[in-house]
């Protein structure tokens, strides 16, 4: 069982970074009115605000009670849920602009938007991830 909840540490800490990326990423690009990169920028720093509590609160040993695995569970698959729809939001921005790049600058920006893409994935499959082994937690529990 201690082997399983170091994994779930070293998980936890990797999606803070991928979060932490998007949410860069993101914020680096151009907004053009209407644009739903507004949910990108709360779901990333939601979840990273959030997972970063989440971390200290398991790091401390404050996860004690017989709740905790169960809002673990929940949290997560939220997580993922949000994370899978930004993404796709996220991707679908980044393929309307790839069809109007004319200069180098639109090139820069839009080469950010494709590392946030990638990122935002990588951070919706890590919370997936997580997702699975609180579940199986859940259930041993």
């Amino acid at each position: 069982m201690n082997g399983l909840n170091l994994k779930l540490r070293t998980y936890e800490g990797g999606w803070c970074v991928f979060g932490g990326l998007v949410w860069i990423l993101v914020a680096s690009s151009r907004v053009v009115l209407p644009n739903p990169l507004g949910w990108v920028m709360f779901v990333s720093v939601f979840c990273f605000v959030i997972t970063t509590l989440w971390f200290f609160i398991f790091l401390c040993g404050a996860n004690q009670s017989s709740i905790w695995p169960s809002l673990d569970v929940g949290y997560h698959f939220v997580a993922v849920v949000f994370y899978l729809s930004a993404s796709v939001a996220l991707a679908f921005v980044t393929f309307t602009h790839g069809v109007l790049i004319v200069s180098d600058e639109q090139i820069k920006i839009y080469r950010l938007e494709i590392s946030a893409v990638v990122m935002s994935y990588v951070a919706t499959l890590l919370y997936f991830l997580h997702a699975i082994f609180s579940a199986i937690r859940w259930k041993r529990a």
